[in-house]
């Protein structure tokens, strides 16, 4: 729909206002009407500029019925120009600076709030106030209302993590807050064309802003008098900003746990489904047997109805160790023997699927050191308490030993250096689990068979974005196991790993076309030799609901 063009603006123009709003008609009626009434500056000194961003329901209209109430505001309507919340207030800072400039007001501001929040009366007015002491850059303090249910406890995360950032805020410009959000913000014509207007992201642009103005030597002046209350939602249109944070903040308070909630005695009793345990095993002579050990008194206490380990044809007696106390031990590659040889972890674990009798399945790494019985207990409390929790993740601290010594958080270098960002980038709802690629991974077994599973090393993360894709969030766990302790590879193995993880979360994204940047190929250069080349199977087995249409699985759901 073509629209209007706008009213030139107010010769005594001081300040625009930028909403950007998409699906906002239940909340941006309250957000015109706090900026209609904004006290101590007359009408003409400021308009409000309404970038509708695909708006499907009534949010233009609803805003235009409100404004119509209070005929004195000045209030635009402007199609963004491109998706996304941080397109739309670029296209609104945009023409905001435009305006001001017009009128010969470089150092007009250009304010914004989003139209989920109200700014306070004065809120406009504290903001012209600090740019007449010479304020360049405003960032406003954001109060939530309580109307999204968020748990106390997630919002006292919220706080720790704004006092942390409090010393960081205050090295870039005076206040005492840290905030600097899209929900109230303001920075001066003169300024923003300095820093080369606002960076046009879908989400996270306040952010953008905020590095571009400390880059410029731009002061941010973090005033508390500047106000606004916003929505604790955890529902907003944006997949990163605040409802994103806060709704991993609930999760992590109503999903997460600690092994010690859970005793044996309690699980034992509240048991309604069968247990299977499945270690994947290769060359573990050492540790296989201290981990069965301490797996069979949970299996005679009634918890766990199988322990299987799935060998990968050791030659260091993994097997003799794991069958002499007690372990049901299969050799991966006689399971599905059709296939050929299993290919790697991904694989075993997909093929024991096929074998493991349980309604529950908890896979434990076979490499753990002082490996204790509550690993597993914690692992299955949730699904043992909780109908409706399907998965659930273990979390711990990686020590490293290096040499004699020990760097108690050094461990895991894949998961910080690929898996981490890679999931904050494609699905920043799993920003919550500690150890994406922990093998410590229990599921009920109608879940993980309708999920595909890489042979290799990216199964860890296929398993954790299929069951936030087929489940939710709100139907995954993560149990704090306290410390684990394992072997680390080399680190010119690790490239290896990375690239897989990198493949199968690329596979998994929201651009399928990425997949064609998915090679199984690497080159791993050698100082005056050739490059070695290393191929890394990124193969993936179809979900096991597939083939049972056509070879029902036998056992499955229940021990005969």
């Amino acid at each position: 729909m073509m629209r209007p063009p706008l009213a030139p603006p107010s010769p005594h123009l001081r300040a625009c206002v930028v909403v950007p709003a998409r699906d906002e008609e239940a909340l941006v009626a309250r957000c015109v009407r706090a900026l209609a009434t904004q006290e101590e500056v007359p009408s003409a000194a400021y308009e409000v500029l309404l970038v509708v961003d695909r708006c499907v329901d009534d949010t233009e209209a609803v805003a235009r019925a409100e404004a119509a109430a209070h005929p004195a505001l000045a209030l635009h309507v402007v199609a963004a120009a491109g998706a996304g919340a941080g397109r739309a207030r670029r296209t609104g800072m945009d023409l905001a600076c435009e305006r001001l400039v017009a009128v010969g007001r470089p150092h007009g501001l250009i304010a914004s709030t989003d139209a989920d929040s109200v700014p306070a009366p004065d809120w406009l007015r504290a903001q012209l106030d600090a740019a007449a002491r010479g304020a360049r850059a405003i960032g406003g303090l954001i109060v939530l209302d309580g109307d999204g249910g968020v748990p106390p406890e997630a919002l006292r995360r919220r706080d720790a993590r704004l006092s942390g950032r409090l010393e960081g805020a205050r090295a870039h410009g005076p206040g005492d807050h840290a905030f600097f959000s899209g929900a109230s913000l303001a920075v001066t014509a003169e300024a923003y064309r300095t820093v080369g207007g606002l960076e046009p992201r879908a989400a996270l642009e306040d952010q953008a802003l905020e590095e571009a103005l400390s880059r410029s030597g731009i002061p941010i002046d973090h005033a508390s008098r500047v106000r606004v209350r916003t929505s604790s939602r955890t529902s907003g249109r944006a997949p990163r900003g605040l409802s994103a944070d806060l709704r991993v903040d609930a999760w992590l308070e109503r999903r997460g746990y600690r092994a010690s909630d859970f005793s044996v005695e309690d699980l034992v009793r509240r048991k309604a489904d069968t247990v299977s345990v499945v270690l994947p095993a290769r060359e573990v002579a050492e540790t296989i047997g201290p981990i069965v050990d301490a797996l069979r008194p949970l299996e005679a206490a009634g918890l766990l109805d199988e322990v299987l380990v799935i060998d990968a044809d050791s030659r260091d007696g993994t097997a003799r160790a794991a069958a002499a106390r007690g372990a049901r031990v299969l050799q991966e590659s006689e399971l599905m023997e059709h296939l050929g040889p299993c290919q790697g972890k991904g694989d075993a674990m997909w093929r024991a699927l096929g074998v493991a009798a349980g309604d529950i399945v908890c896979f434990i790494d076979a490499d753990t050191i002082g490996f204790e019985p509550h690993f597993a207990v914690g692992m299955l409390g949730p699904l043992l308490t909780e109908p409706d929790i399907q998965f659930v993740k273990g979390s711990f601290r990686r020590p490293l030993r290096v040499g004699a010594a020990i760097d108690p958080d050094g461990g895991g270098r894949v998961t910080e250096l690929m898996a981490r960002p890679l999931l904050s980038v494609l699905a920043p709802d799993l920003g919550g689990f500690g150890q994406p690629l922990a093998g410590e991974t229990a599921a009920r077994a109608g879940l993980l068979a309708r999920m595909p599973f890489p042979v290799g090393y990216g199964v860890e993360t296929a398993l954790l974005m299929d069951a936030h894709r087929l489940c939710g969030l709100d139907a995954m766990a993560q149990v704090d196991l306290g410390s684990r302790l394992n072997r680390h590879q080399p680190l010119r193995e690790l490239s290896a790993m990375a690239l897989a993880v990198l493949c199968t979360g690329l596979r998994r994204g929201p651009h399928p076309d990425l997949d064609d940047l998915a090679p199984g190929r690497m080159l791993l250069p050698r100082p005056g030799d050739q490059p070695l080349v290393r191929d890394v199977p990124l193969i993936e087995r179809p979900p096991l609901a597939s083939l049972r249409a056509e070879e029902p699985r036998t056992g499955a759901h229940g021990l005969a």
